[in-house]
């Protein structure tokens, strides 16, 4: 029998591009993230033709696709400038989410422009300043395979 190879915390990545193209920096601070991609689907219910007073069934199509992340963690002071210059600009940015441990052909990046839609700040007295965050793809990015031996 053999076990599932898994990946790590650490192995799991999100970066923003920086100042020069194709340098990426990762958001610090955070320690949960969860990338979630999403069909929205149309229904049509269809009759039989043969019994119109039976039940109609459902069919479903996939209308369109999109890609989101969100994250939560404390807020670090080297990601402050970026992630609030980020939002303030209303603007997208360049992002890739990678997955560190891909095996060679499979997905080890999901790249594309990207909107900061929320950025939320929690602070309690006694605790570490929190921050949360929504990232939603304009578009869906484009996967990039692992190497050999990356």
């Amino acid at each position: 029998m053999a076990r599932a190879s898994t990946e790590n915390f650490h192995e799991m990545v999100v970066e923003i591009e920086g100042i020069t193209p194709g340098s990426w920096i990762k958001i610090c601070g955070l320690t949960g993230n969860s990338l979630n991609r999403t069909h929205n689907m149309s229904t049509t219910e269809v009759p039989d033709c043969d019994n119109e007073a039976l039940p109609a069934a459902v069919e479903r199509a996939v209308q369109s696709s999109e890609v989101t992340l969100s994250g939560t963690g404390v807020w670090a002071a080297q990601s402050h400038g970026t992630m609030m210059d980020w939002w303030y600009s209303g603007a997208t940015k360049n992002i890739r989410v990678g997955h560190l441990k891909a095996e060679p052909g499979d997905t080890e990046y999901e790249t594309g422009a990207a909107y900061l839609v929320n950025l939320n700040h929690t602070r309690e007295r006694g605790q570490k300043v929190t921050a949360e965050l929504e990232i939603q793809f304009d578009g869906l990015p484009t996967r990039v395979a692992a190497e050999s031996g990356s």
